[in-house]
């Protein structure tokens, strides 16, 4: 079952089970999985890499709308983002742990052949492909500068 069909079945299951939070998250997504189908340049189709760059991108603005919100004292409005956040992530690869991300990023490391930090920008490439829903790229550039800099 692709991530699409995934996402269709659970809002009929939200549905059903009157859960308004989690119905209106899953329709958050599948109307950005429908923009993603039918974006200039697409055939109609939403590759499951294309999908989880979406999943990524919507986990992403709904923590910094809730960072935003709690700044400014806005407590029910983050515990609502926190709430969509939380049926995004559900569908998201589990995340790295540091060490993990440290194993990954040598091996990459290792497989562009990198020795330098001006070598960054190769292994920025690689290590957002393969590690795309698994780790923030802020973390991962911070490693991998870590990492060259050895």
């Amino acid at each position: 079952m692709s991530l699409y069909e995934q996402i269709d079945a659970d809002i009929k299951k939200a549905m059903l089970a009157k859960d308004k939070i989690r119905l209106q998250a899953l329709r958050g997504i599948k109307k950005e999985f429908i923009e993603g189908k039918t974006a200039p340049g697409s055939n109609g189709e939403l590759s499951e890499d294309a999908a989880m760059k979406i999943l990524v991108k919507m986990a992403k603005q709904r923590r910094e709308s809730a960072q935003i919100y709690t700044e400014q004292n806005r407590s029910d409005l983050a515990e609502g983002e926190l709430a969509e956040l939380a049926v995004i992530e559900e569908y998201l690869p589990k995340p790295l742990t540091d060490d993990e991300l440290t194993a990954a990023l040598v091996e990459i490391i290792s497989k562009v052949g990198a020795a330098s930090p001006a070598d960054m920008g190769k292994v920025m490439g690689a290590a957002t492909k393969a590690l795309a829903g698994r780790a923030d790229g802020k973390a991962i550039s911070a490693k991998v500068r870590e990492l060259l800099n050895k």
